[in-house]
């Protein structure tokens, strides 16, 4: 298995069972690795809090509290309910062997921790909590004291990303066998803190095929020649830019070419403007009915695009060449509203992506945008699936979905990205790359990725998310893609 594979819970779960019928202790090598996590980070004779629960992901905490405790750290453990798990009730009396007495909550004086362990409950949670349950899990959050969450931060459903009605928020989650994507995504991005893999030096032809992965696409960029000219690059065309809209368009133009496209044109519905300032090497032209679009290597349609009967002309007319062809903001919400360019967008040979937010992917579902965050991947999985095409579900832990289901997971970016303007500048991006000959999957994924690393990058200079806006982002993208292509690939 690859490290940043992903595995659905059903593939997970088979793996744990041909793990056991092979003699593999999970739940030793599970404690294992969480007391070489803590040794890694604390010296003995720190003190740390085990809480631990009845099932599964309480055993690895009791065992864990007892290897901690022989390898000399001062452990408590806490307990509320009596283990329900075989395994789980013998580490129970393994630890009680060894003298170590739990206790079955925090009332009173409690010597404060340098850290907790959070054992509670893993991945198999599906309901909210009830007392007391609730008030041990907001206990530990209020001692203010990192958190190492084991598997899953306690009522965080790791698949899908939403919390129970109250839920550990761990600095650190060390996650078992494979990366779960509600750690990234949603409630998880704030829940899970800094979350590291521990595979359990499971052998390799144990795991099932994987159905996902996360997104690390940095190795997809092309070398430059030293012998190059600008067609070697592609040309894009940007279609949009309604009266009061043109920045939009503007903003995905530049990003095109921060992204390495080679010409760009911009295609606008108000004709006011002949030159970018800012950018002169733009080739705009006004849209007519008549126009003769540029040739492209591929084409964004829908920043600044409006919704009004021009528009719908453009992305019939698009929809039907055979360009490879991105759909975003109002290009989607066009498409939401009429089955017939649906129907023909699934059809199209050449390639598609279509970049929404959860309230255009909701338009395009006839749902609530609170129907796709309860479950963005099942959402983005049956938009891909529907509509033939590549889907950039936007968001938190950001998802890009092929058309059977397999989907890459992005960790990079943050709130520095919450901003009017930044998918105009996504979109720009990502038709740069499918100009250059990247198949759409991949295209759309180095693209959420760099964007979301730029965010980055400007967090850690400026100490902070705040101010970063969308023109300032589209140079921070040439510079990381600068970079990455001086880093030999092997």
């Amino acid at each position: 298995m690859r490290a940043n594979e992903i595995l659905s819970l059903a593939a997970l779960r088979r793996l744990e069972q041909d793990a056991a019928a092979r003699g593999l202790d999970l739940m030793a090598r599970a404690a294992r690795a969480t007391a070489d996590w803590v040794a890694a980070r604390l010296a003995p004779p720190a003190r740390v809090l085990v809480a631990a629960g009845p099932g599964n992901n309480g055993g690895d905490a009791l065992q864990a509290a007892m290897l901690l405790h022989h390898r000399g750290y001062q452990v408590d453990v806490l307990l509320p309910a009596a283990p329900t798990s075989p395994a789980t009730q013998a580490a129970l009396q393994a630890l009680l062997a060894a003298g170590r007495q739990p206790v079955p909550s925090l009332a009173g004086e409690h010597p404060r921790p340098e850290l907790v362990i959070d054992g509670l409950f893993g991945i198999g949670l599906a309901r909210d909590f009830a007392s007391p349950w609730r008030d041990t899990i907001r206990q530990l959050n209020a001692l203010a004291v990192p958190i190492l969450a084991l598997d899953t931060p306690s009522g965080l459903d790791p698949y899908r990303g939403i919390m129970a009605n109250v839920a550990i928020r761990a600095s650190h989650t060390l996650t078992f066998l494979s990366h779960k994507p509600g750690l990234y995504m949603a409630a998880g991005a704030d829940l899970a803190g800094g979350v590291e893999l521990a595979t359990l030096d499971c052998p390799a032809e144990l795991f099932p095929a994987a159905e996902g992965e996360l997104n690390r696409p940095l190795a997809l960029l092309p070398p430059r020649a030293n012998d190059s000219h600008k067609g070697r690059f592609g040309s894009v065309l940007v279609i949009g830019g309604a009266p009061g809209m043109l920045g939009a368009a503007l903003l995905a133009g530049r990003a095109a070419y921060a992204g390495g496209a080679g010409k760009v044109h911009l295609a606008t519905l108000d004709d006011r403007l002949a030159v970018d300032p800012a950018a002169p090497e733009l080739m705009i032209q006004p849209l007519e009915p008549a126009t003769t679009l540029p040739a492209a290597d591929a084409v964004a349609i829908g920043p600044g695009l409006g919704q009004g009967s021009a528009a719908r002309h453009w992305l019939d007319r698009l929809i039907g060449d055979a360009v490879p062809l991105l759909l975003d903001a109002d290009a989607l919400n066009l498409l939401a509203s009429d089955s017939r360019l649906q129907q023909a967008l699934g059809q199209r040979q050449a390639p598609a992506v279509l970049t929404p937010h959860p309230a255009e992917a909701a338009r395009l579902l006839a749902c609530r945008t609170q129907d796709i965050q309860q479950d963005r991947l099942c959402a983005a999985r049956e938009l891909a699936q529907r509509l033939q095409a590549i889907v950039v579900l936007k968001g938190a832990g950001s998802l890009i979905v092929r058309p059977d289901g397999y989907y890459r997971l992005n960790t990079s970016g943050g709130p520095a990205l919450a901003v009017a303007g930044q998918g105009d500048v996504l979109s720009g991006l990502i038709a740069a790359l499918l100009a250059q000959g990247l198949a759409a999957f991949d295209a759309a994924a180095l693209g959420v990725h760099l964007h979301g690393l730029a965010g980055d990058a400007y967090t850690r200079e400026a100490q902070g998310p705040v101010g970063l806006s969308a023109s300032a982002t589209v140079p921070l993208l040439s510079r990381l893609i600068n970079q990455a292509l001086s880093v030999p690939h092997r």
